[in-house]
Order: structure tokens, then sequence, then C-alpha cells
């Protein structure tokens, strides 16, 4: 196969991993012998010290051309601390998620055997966690109507039936594919917005027998990911839970330097680490690249690469096995290992398989 890739390192230590995440794409490209071209181009921060713009023209038309965009990461403190800046990085994520009709964030949530003891949960309650976070990701609030003074503010929280329902379909259809257990994630006792959201997944349901669909408040559901995990399976839910809700899986695993994700919908699909920017360790070479490398293994499996895939999962699990790891991860007493070394060894084992 012939692969396109926009490559989108972004803020902080996104150029790091970036670099990282590119190598062992290209590694596995060589050995199974797809050709791919990468084309880069800015975003985030440095976009708008360049040009203005967190996510401008010339970068959306990179990625619209694309096959698919290899992205690492936005965010800087300068502006985290400047509630009255106008542009902000976050917001160049946003545009790239609204542009290429991003619609479905599937975000999974695992643990490692050998890294079990850095999850803040129980081992016994962790050992085997294995579910699937999907967000919708260009409805809700952060899309809604804003409104700011001094006095008020408000943003609106509106969904059509068209984008639950295409949201709601991936969720099953991943149900699916895995365990046949969908959790339907809302707040119907309050919330208009998630009335809407479970009645039509209660319509729905019914065309996809063999999935068992249950329904969960999210208060409940933030609760349920702390006392048993593994009860879930697929869990869909909208924008705003959804972002809350993903952050708070991915903690379960010990490290959001472990964790990809995929975003999918009308065009170009993104993959990228679901850590942020991490401004304070940028340059250090202590970043955990395994995110980054993960989401090209995501990458492949999205178009049915699933041997490419394996391999990249194969071999991130031998660097943990080896304590080839960043110093977040690493055991007492282990060898340093920055986030270049961790990239190298990880190639290396690619190319020796």
């Amino acid at each position: 196969m012939d692969f396109k890739i926009a490559v989108l390192a972004g803020d902080g230590i996104g150029p790091e991993i970036s670099t990282v995440g590119v190598d062992v794409m290209t590694a596995v490209c060589e050995k199974f012998g797809h050709k791919v071209n990468y084309e880069y181009a800015i975003c985030g921060a440095d976009a708008i010290d360049k040009v203005g713009d967190p996510f401008p023209e010339a970068t959306y038309e990179v990625c619209k051309n694309a096959d698919a965009v290899l992205f690492s990461a936005v965010g800087d403190p300068k502006f985290d601390n400047d509630p009255t800046a106008k542009v902000r990085p976050e917001q160049g994520l946003l545009a790239m998620r609204k542009k290429l009709g991003l619609f479905a964030n599937i975000r999974p949530v695992q643990t490692f055997k050998c890294l079990l003891h850095k999850s803040p949960l129980r081992a016994e309650l962790v050992d085997g966690a294995d579910f699937l976070c999907i967000r919708e990701l260009t409805g809700g609030m952060y899309f809604g109507e804003k409104y700011q003074d001094n006095d008020k503010a408000y943003d609106t929280n509106m969904y059509t039936r068209p984008e639950i329902e295409r949201i709601l379909k991936v969720g099953f259809e991943y149900a699916m594919k895995r365990n046949k257990h969908l959790t339907v994630v809302d707040k119907a006792n309050v919330l208009a917005s998630s009335r809407l959201w479970r009645q039509i997944a209660q319509e729905m349901a019914p065309q996809y027998p063999e999935v068992t669909t249950d329904y969960m408040f999210v208060d409940n559901a933030a609760m349920k990911m702390i006392q048993e995990p593994k009860f879930f399976d697929v869990m869909v839910t909208e924008n705003t839970f959804g972002d809350i809700l993903t952050d708070e899986g991915s903690v379960i695993s010990g490290s959001m330097g472990l964790l990809p994700s995929a975003s999918t919908g009308e065009s170009t699909p993104v993959f990228e680490p679901i850590h942020g920017s991490w401004p304070q360790a940028k340059g250090l070479n202590i970043a955990n690249p395994l995110a980054q490398i993960l989401s090209a293994a995501m990458l492949f499996e999205y178009f049915n690469l699933l041997e490419e895939g394996a391999l990249i999962r194969k071999a991130v699990d031998a660097s943990l096995d080896a304590n080839v790891r960043t110093p977040e991860i690493q055991v007492e007493g282990g060898a340093k290992y920055g986030t270049k070394e961790v990239g190298a060894w990880v190639v290396d084992y690619i190319k020796r398989s």
C-alpha cells in the first residue's frame, strides 16, 4: 500500500515523540513493502507564533489530501495562564476535528501486566481491564452557541438526531467486533440533550440484538470506572462527558504515556497519543513515546493492516518486558532510557522481527 501521511508535531514534547512515531511507521512500511510519503505541517502554539492561526488553511489542505494524520500534541502555558487570550492552541484541535468531520474519538483503555503496580487502583481491579471509550467529537457544548460578559456566560449543549445516530452506530459496530456489550453514558435525568441520546439509543438497540445495551448516568459511570473497570467493553457518550471520562480512564493504566487514540469520520482520520504537550519536559528527552508508537499501530489497523499493527504492539510489549522504559514507568534501579532510546529500541525490534 502507498501511504501519504500528514505529520503534525505541534507543541511541547510533540516534536520529540513525533520523530519516534515516524521512525516506527517507516520501519514497519519497509518491512512489509509499503511506500510512505510524509508531509509536515504546523499547528497549535507553534502555528500561532508563526502565522497567527492554530490550524492554518495550509495545514488543513495537507491533512485533507493525506490518507491519515499522525498527530502529536498542542498546548502552551503562556496561553493556559492567560484567560483573555482570544486565540488558543486547543482551538486548532477543535478546528481540525470540525473541518475534517472527525466526529468519533476512539480511545482504548487497557492495562499492561508489568505495569499494574503503577495504576492508582488495586491490581485485582485493573488486571485484565480492556475497554473502548467512544466520544462524540464535533457537537455539544464545545461547538454550541457561546456567550460571555463580566456577569454572565453560557455554552449551549445542542445535538441533532443525525449527529447522535452516527456516533451510536460507531458504538454498536465496535461492540459487535468486541464482547457485544455497549454502555450508553448520559445525564438523562437532568439534561434534555441526554434524553434525546437515550431515546435514539433505545430506538437503535433492536437493530443490534446480539449487543447487550445498558444505560448509565455519567456520574455513576465515573464511579463504576474506578470501582469496576472490567465491567465495561464499549462506552459511548457525548463530547463533554467523553472528554472527562476518557481522561479518567487513561490513568487506570498507570501512565498517560501509554495510550493512543483515533479520531475518525467524514474525511482523513487522525491518530494521536492521549497525553498533552507536557511543555515542562520539552527537549529533555524524557517523554514516553509509546502512546505515539501505538497510535501508529492504530493507523495501520484502521486500514485493515492487522499484521503490521500487531508487530508494533508486540514491539511495545517487548520493550516494557525488557525494562526499556522512560523514567516515569521505569523499575527502581532500571537503566536510564530517554525518548530517543526507547524509540530506537522499538525500531530495532521491528527490523529484527
